[in-house]
């Protein structure tokens, strides 16, 4: 008799402990379209944001190299226009003056 009365007890105890939870997450079908809209509008904004983010990346990495194949294509071009004008000096002194 006592058995059966604490297991009664223990079910009872258990059911109302549970109760509370069941009204808690029982939501209406319209409730779960609501939040399914606001998770995929959240989402499509991390996704844009993200898109966003990596076009202003690739933007600034362009701009950086295509400046820095610039200046050294004009600094090899000068150091090769004088490199070729001091050869042609020195040709020139050279038969100018043969030794």
């Amino acid at each position: 008799m006592k058995w059966n009365r604490k297991f009664l007890t223990a079910l009872l105890t258990g059911a109302l402990a549970a109760t509370p939870a069941f009204a808690v997450t029982g939501q209406t079908a319209g409730q779960d379209m609501r939040n399914a809209g606001h998770e995929t509008k959240n989402a499509a904004k991390d996704a844009g944001n993200g898109a966003a983010t990596g076009t202003r990346h690739a933007y600034h990495k362009t701009k950086r190299g295509t400046k820095h194949a610039y200046n050294s294509t004009k600094y090899h071009t000068k150091r090769a226009g004088h490199r070729t004008r001091n050869a042609v000096q020195g040709a020139q002194d050279g038969a100018q003056n043969p030794q």
